[in-house]
């Protein structure tokens, strides 16, 4: 279902389902015949997250998860990073892939990885399912990534606004007039 009066369609569950798919693919070339840590970004990588996981096929691949918030409840981040839940499995001299829905300004996946490697990790790599360099404020790139967009507030398939719309199969542009 469509909310035509909320936001617009931006990918559709098939190209979602495609791009998850290409993703994949790079990965299992890299990260063949070695140990890799997964960590998903809490909340909004979830659902890109779980479809990915599925379509990696690297061996003994571990999972675990870490939620920062640079957000609290609204809609530009304010700089401050904090870490909420940290990652449980040891990722000292191992390969970890961080998977984010979205990269923005930088504020959280540069304290992120800075942090994991700070625990030893022999490498950080980022994933995200979309990339808005337009907003960047620190100098993060992803090394997998999805789609490229301009600056807009996207929901849906784990991407929120104030929690709501992370359940929709697609990925919507959020019209300004609910956020503003």
């Amino acid at each position: 279902m469509l909310h035509n009066d909320v936001f617009e369609e931006l990918m559709n569950e098939e190209e979602l389902n495609k791009t998850v798919s290409d993703i994949a693919a790079r990965i299992n070339a890299d990260y063949e015949g070695k140990e890799l840590v997964i960590v998903g970004i809490l909340k909004g990588s979830v659902i890109f997250l779980a479809d990915l996981l599925r379509k990696i096929t690297v061996d003994g691949c571990q999972l675990d998860f870490l939620q920062a918030s640079s957000y609290h409840s609204g809609s530009v981040s304010s700089g401050n990073v904090k870490i909420v839940k940290d990652v449980t499995c040891n990722v000292k001299e191992r390969d970890v892939l961080v998977v984010e829905d979205i990269l923005d300004t930088g504020n959280t996946l540069s304290f992120v990885k800075e942090h994991l490697l700070s625990k030893g990790a022999s490498s950080v790599k980022i994933c995200t399912l979309f990339d808005k360099p337009g907003r960047r404020k620190k100098p993060v790139t992803a090394d997998y990534t999805g789609k490229v967009i301009e600056d807009l507030f996207i929901v849906g398939y784990g991407l929120d606004y104030s929690e709501r719309y992370r359940n929709l199969p697609y990925v919507g542009v959020l019209k300004s007039e609910i956020y503003s």
